[in-house]
């Protein structure tokens, strides 16, 4: 912001500031625009752009804006904001290929934490769900510390056990999440609610089939009862031995 005349330093910071305030994901890109057309080569102006358009879910266009901001401040903080916006436009591979970019090194823990989530949900997408877990199965995991960043690790590992059939896993990391998740980032416990309810629901249909199997082997005890009163009778008439009569009976 240093480049630009006073005046014009004041006029873009105050659109720049609207965009991180607005609560609309569209009005704050529009804010970002504003600020971009009156200082489109500005580093800030347009990694501020690119965060906007990724919020707003115009993924092309963030791309296209991150990328710029990545020429002009040099900066690799953005790369899991641009293999996930590749990932929402359908194109795994180019999402894998920033997901391996060398700039990926010179991450802090924190970004690549958020890299790695990205790359669970591109395995996810590939039908891999197996390869969604192992992505997520960092010593941050487990380790027993909580960082600002625990609840969306724990929240996406949880995702990827249940994509995987691990349900009962699932339950228990979307529990990890929810009592991680101090800020309510997430809906961790939300999702501990739906799991109950769907095992209940099993457990339910479980003991439903138990009932009726009960209560066929009863009426077969009841018939079997019938039929042996029913030839004992017929001796004690003199019906003689017990034929297909005394038992059709």
């Amino acid at each position: 912001m240093r480049t630009l005349p006073g005046d014009l330093a004041e006029a873009v910071a105050r659109r720049l500031v609207a965009a991180g305030a607005a609560e609309d994901p569209e009005r704050a890109y529009l804010y970002a625009q504003e600020a971009r057309r009156l200082a489109a080569r500005v580093g800030i102006v347009r990694e501020t752009t690119g965060i906007a358009a990724y919020r707003a879910g115009h993924w092309a266009e963030a791309l296209a804006e991150l990328r710029a901001a990545r020429r002009l401040t040099g900066r690799t903080s953005y790369l899991p904001l641009m293999a996930d916006a590749e990932r929402a436009m359908g194109r795994p591979d180019r999402a894998l290929a920033i997901i391996n970019d060398p700039g990926a090194g010179q991450l802090d823990r924190a970004t690549e934490i958020e890299l790695r989530i990205v790359e669970s949900g591109v395995r996810r997408d590939e039908g891999l769900p197996d390869a969604a877990v192992v992505a997520l199965q960092v010593p941050e995991l487990t380790d027993g510390r909580i960082r600002p960043w625990s609840a969306r690790l724990f929240y996406a590992y949880a995702d990827a056990l249940l994509d995987a059939g691990r349900d009962q896993e699932a339950r228990a990391w979307f529990g990890q999440a929810a009592a991680a998740d101090t800020e309510d980032e997430t809906d961790a416990a939300e999702r501990c609610e739906e799991i109950d309810e769907l095992m209940i629901d099993d457990l339910a249909d479980v003991e439903d089939d138990g009932d009726d199997g009960d209560d066929a082997d009863d009426a077969d005890d009841a018939i079997q009862e019938n039929s042996a009163d029913s030839v004992i009778a017929d001796e004690a008439d003199g019906g003689g031995a017990a034929g297909d009569d005394g038992l059709r009976g």
